[in-house]
């Protein structure tokens, strides 16, 4: 079941409000979608630390990652 919530929207968001609503979303369907890709990017956001954290504490990575920037910079031209 839907449930309904009201909101106090300051000059900048009603007016972000009004460009979703020009592309021809409803009131409704643009808070909702918003609300969703706002969820979303927090969602990844979170998801891409915690890669972050699990390749850094991965030792054998940490290793080959050396590994190949040793290995680069001895191919690099001298100079």
């Amino acid at each position: 079941m839907a449930k309904a919530i009201s909101v106090r929207l300051d000059d900048e968001t009603e007016r972000a409000l009004q460009t979703l609503e020009s592309s021809g979303l409803t009131r409704s369907e643009a808070i909702r979608s918003s609300l969703l890709s706002s969820a979303a990017r927090l969602r990844r956001g979170r998801d891409l630390a915690d890669e972050a954290a699990a390749l850094e504490a991965d030792e054998a990575d940490r290793e080959e990652m050396l590994a190949v920037a040793s290995l680069m910079e001895s191919l690099r031209a001298p100079g």
